[in-house]
């Protein structure tokens, strides 16, 4: 008989971040702490902060579904499983709550298995991709710092960038949430050439402002593919985004939104105005920075016993 415990963290993250649509994310120093346990029987899942008494408790729940398919991958099912979130990811905002999900149940899956040494990465992308439908979120989520993912014949790939020392992430997070599936509704099947030329060029240039020249941010930012087609579901959001970038804050749109994600620089002085000062009432200013570690195990217990 074997009693086991796994104690994981994942951060939260901001995908697309403007041009990089559905291929960037970055990750954030706010966290989910999960602990998963091996029981006897049944299914006992218990949360807490953000949630708390809306999310499901039982095999619903989206942290239990990716364990679950991560079980299946593995060929393994624990005789009972307890699990315990604490919740700080804000739900429905656009900042990767359901990436954060996804991942924290594979990874705790892969963490208990008594049949595997270690946590496969590469696999661990692969699954999640699949729940969540793109890589762009998890991947981040799961490797942290800023990624680039992409798909290939043998399935999703990211790699992570350094991220400039200067850029320090702050998350606008208004009262209202926006289900990915709507957002993505609004999108059109297809778009101009010249529209993907330009966010083709934008992106590239994203990729060298947040590693090199952080004050490339609010050109490199730019978007024409996503944000303002889904406006009419966040008209405040897409509102506020103007008048962030009218005065020179790299500000976009935090995955599906209707967060913001401003992209803002470690001196102060560097900045043109005031951020605060812009910021209407029933939004909520998270400072962050960016997360380093990605998904990691805090915490991990095994003990075998006979009898």
């Amino acid at each position: 008989m074997s009693t086991s415990s796994v104690r994981l963290r994942v951060p939260a993250t901001s995908a697309n971040l403007g041009p990089a649509f559905d291929c960037a994310g970055l990750a954030l120093t706010r966290h989910d702490v999960l602990t998963f346990s091996v029981e006897p029987s049944g299914l006992v899942v218990e949360v807490s902060g953000v949630g708390a008494g809306e999310l499901p408790t039982d095999e619903s729940h989206l942290v239990v579904r990716a364990f679950r398919a991560a079980c299946a991958e593995l060929g393994w099912s624990p005789p009972g499983l307890r699990v315990v979130a604490e919740n700080a990811i804000p739900q429905g905002r656009g900042m990767g709550s359901s990436a954060a999900a996804v991942v924290a149940g594979a990874m705790g899956a892969w963490a208990l298995c008594p049949d595997v040494d270690g946590i496969d990465l590469d696999a661990v992308l692969r699954l999640v991709t699949e729940l969540e439908g793109h890589p762009d979120n998890v991947a981040a989520c799961l490797l942290g710092s800023a990624t680039l993912s992409w798909d290939t014949e043998r399935g999703p790939i990211a790699d992570t960038l350094h991220v400039h020392p200067d850029v320090l992430p702050v998350v606008l997070v208004p009262d209202a949430t926006l289900s990915t599936h709507v957002a993505r509704g609004l999108l059109p099947d297809t778009v101009p050439h010249a529209d993907a030329a330009y966010n083709a060029g934008r992106a590239a240039l994203l990729v060298h402002a947040l590693t090199q020249e952080p004050g490339l941010l609010l050109e490199a930012t730019e978007d024409r593919l996503h944000q303002r087609q889904r406006a009419a579901a966040m008209p405040e959001s897409l509102a506020l985004m103007d008048r962030l970038r009218a005065a020179g804050f790299a500000a976009v749109v935090s995955g599906a939104g209707p967060s913001l994600l401003v992209l803002t620089h470690r001196h102060p002085e560097d900045e043109p105005g005031s951020i605060s000062a812009l910021i209407p009432q029933g939004w909520t200013v998270l400072p962050l920075e960016v997360d380093t570690g990605g998904a990691r195990v805090l915490h991990e217990y095994r003990q075998v016993s006979s009898g």
